[in-house]
Order: C-alpha cells, then sequence, then structure tokens
C-alpha cells in the first residue's frame, strides 16, 4: 500500500512538471481570452461553441478546442447550452479588476514572451539576453512616453491595482501635520486621492510624465478632486523638482539613488518627510517572493539587475543627510491579489 501511494504521488509529480512544460500555451490561451473578450461575452449569457466562434470571427474546430483547453483550466464549465464561466473565473477575474485592465495586463504579458523562446540557448550569455536573441525589450516609459492611449490604459490599470495599497497607506500615514505633499512618480494619483479624502486639509502634487499626467487629471475629475490634486509633467530622474512641501512621497517606482535623493530633499521644507513605500528585498541577493517573475524578467534584460534590501535605502538616505531614517515591513493587506501588496516596507526619513 505504501508503495502504491508512494507511486501514485510519483505519478502526479511527473504530471505536474509536464504541465509546466506547455505552460506557455495556458498562458497564451488565457491571454487570448482576455484580449477577445470572452470571459465578459459570457458573463452575459450562456453561448455554444458555434456562437463564441462566430462571435469571435475564429475556426470553429480551432475555437473548441480552445474552449474545452480553458475548461480543463478550470476558467469556463461546459454546460448543455454551451460555454459558461466558471466560479473560479468569475471571482478571479471579473470581480477583480475592469476588462479593459486585464486585456492590458495580457498584452504585456505577450511583449514580454519572445525572449523567453530563447532562455536555454542564451541562458548562459553575460549581457541582455533580448540583445543576445537579436530582440527588441518592450520599453514601457518610452512607449507611454509616446503614445498616450497606452499611458491613459497603463495609468488607468495601477489605478485599479493600487487601490488597496492606497488605503492601508492612508490608514498608515498619519497627515495631520501635512499641508503640501508632493507624489513623486505618483501616475495615477491613486495614493494621493485616497489620503486627500483622509484629510481635508491636504493638498497634493503628482509628479510624472506628460501622457501619465493627461491621464492621472481625467481620474482626478472623475473623483472631484481636480481642485487639490495638480499633476507636474515632468522626468524627475533628469528635470528639477519644485519645492515647498512638507512631504515627498515615492511609492512603489523603484528609481533609488543619492542624486534623486539630494534633489528630493531641496524640495522638502525644514523638517519635511520622505517616505518611500515599495517591495523591497528580504535579504541581498533575494527577491520579494511577490515579484519573483519580475525579477526573472528584469535580470533577463540586465544580468547585474538585483532588488536593493531596505537597510540599502536607508544608508543611501543617511549618507545623502537624511536622518531619524526609520524602516518596517507593511503589515499583510487584505486583497485579492498580492502583487503589489505583499512584501511592502515603509521608510521615513528628515530632513
Amino acid at each position: 500500500m505504501k508503495k502504491s501511494n508512494k507511486e501514485e504521488e510519483r505519478r502526479t509529480d511527473t504530471d505536474e512538471v509536464l504541465d509546466l512544460l506547455d505552460a506557455y500555451l495556458a498562458s497564451s490561451a488565457v491571454c487570448a481570452a482576455m484580449e477577445l473578450g470572452l470571459f465578459w461575452h459570457l458573463d452575459r449569457e450562456i453561448l455554444s461553441g458555434k456562437k463564441i466562434a462566430g462571435l469571435l470571427m475564429l475556426p470553429i474546430k480551432r475555437c473548441q478546442y480552445w474552449l474545452q483547453y480553458l475548461c480543463k483550466l478550470g476558467l469556463l464549465e461546459q454546460v448543455p447550452n454551451g460555454f459558461s464561466l466558471s466560479a473560479k473565473a468569475q471571482s478571479a477575474i471579473l470581480d477583480s479588476y475592469s476588462q479593459e485592465t486585464w486585456m492590458l495586463l495580457a498584452k504585456e504579458s505577450i511583449e514580454q514572451f519572445p525572449v523567453f523562446q530563447f532562455l536555454s540557448s542564451h541562458f548562459r550569455d553575460q549581457g541582455s539576453l533580448w540583445e543576445a536573441a537579436g530582440l527588441d525589450p518592450p520599453m514601457y516609459v518610452e512607449r507611454m512616453s509616446e503614445d498616450p492611449v497606452r499611458a491613459r490604459q497603463f495609468t488607468r490599470m495601477l489605478y485599479e491595482l493600487h487601490q488597496p495599497l492606497a488605503q492601508e497607506i492612508a490608514n498608515l500615514l498619519d497627515m495631520s501635520q501635512i499641508n503640501k505633499l508632493m507624489d513623486l512618480g505618483g501616475g495615477s494619483g491613486v495614493v494621493s486621492m485616497t489620503l486627500l479624502r483622509r484629510y481635508l486639509h491636504l493638498s497634493a502634487l503628482v509628479v510624472d510624465i506628460p501622457n501619465v499626467c493627461s491621464a492621472g487629471r481625467e481620474l482626478a475629475a472623475e473623483n472631484s478632486l481636480e481642485d487639490r490634486l495638480i499633476f507636474h509633467p515632468a522626468d524627475f530622474t533628469h528635470d528639477e523638482l519644485p519645492s515647498g512641501f512638507d512631504m515627498v512621497l515615492e511609492c512603489d517606482v523603484g528609481i533609488y539613488n543619492e542624486e534623486l535623493f539630494n534633489k528630493v530633499r531641496g524640495s522638502l521644507n525644514p523638517s519635511g518627510r520622505y517616505v518611500i513605500i515599495d517591495q523591497f528585498a528580504p535579504a541581498k541577493g533575494v527577491a520579494p517572493f511577490s515579484r519573483l517573475s519580475w525579477a526573472l524578467q528584469s535580470s533577463i534584460r540586465d544580468p547585474d539587475f538585483s532588488y536593493p534590501t531596505s537597510q540599502e535605502i536607508v544608508s543611501m538616505l543617511e549618507k545623502s543627510g537624511y536622518h531619524l531614517v526609520t524602516s518596517h515591513e507593511l503589515p499583510r493587506i487584505g486583497s485579492k491579489t498580492a502583487q503589489f501588496t505583499d512584501d511592502m516596507y515603509i521608510i521615513n526619513a528628515h530632513v
């Protein structure tokens, strides 16, 4: 009996590894379902395979196998009248984010995929694997600078994804003595908006690239906060920053160097605060668990990529003239996704 159980476990483990070899197919099938809007069509009504093929203009046999494969993945269910959403798809996809956000997440996943076809053949290369494979990596900031539509999609996506984090930050930060806030690289302004609703005396300024600021202004107007939330278009890695702020907040931006820290110090009033909130490495050379895929992708582009630890950031701040620097891990945030809410640290520094 014991041997039989062990053999069964071995077969199960082997099947799981075989499934991992086909993981590219699962990813591609789900991305296609998101980009073609399949889940949202099925949210409105149960559809037959033939009807889905006609609606999405797909070859019927290919469509049937695709739908059956999505059933195998647990995202669809085959019912007498055709296909319907599973409870898993309803909860994990439709109840979490908007269709537009999922479509952009799928598109970004597809854009990262080409280089991974060459992973084994170029893995030993000491430089960029993208370059070794003769491919151009997706450059999101540059693309958003050139494409206002993509910038708007990306900004609205992060507005949704960062809602749980923004609420946690508003619960955590005491802004009662802060009148003017600079939200550095604040994108959609989601964190600033949450703080503005809680502290009615507060005004905020978001610094980001011009196309992102345009999208952020739309969101501020939709939330009736356009009078208290200003968007300042600038590349803060190169451009000068405005001054006269009681606090500068940098949340989930990932750009940290002494040049920036000195620039931020010049933007702060006497006794002003610089607050950094991000996912940092639990130890040197170790990626935050919820960002392992992002860390691997980044190392494919730059073999020297490394997540800093919070202590490395603290040391850099102290070297840049800040004092009373403290760092601690944020409590786990209760959200449906941990991608932007786990492994978060908050660093407080004063001038």
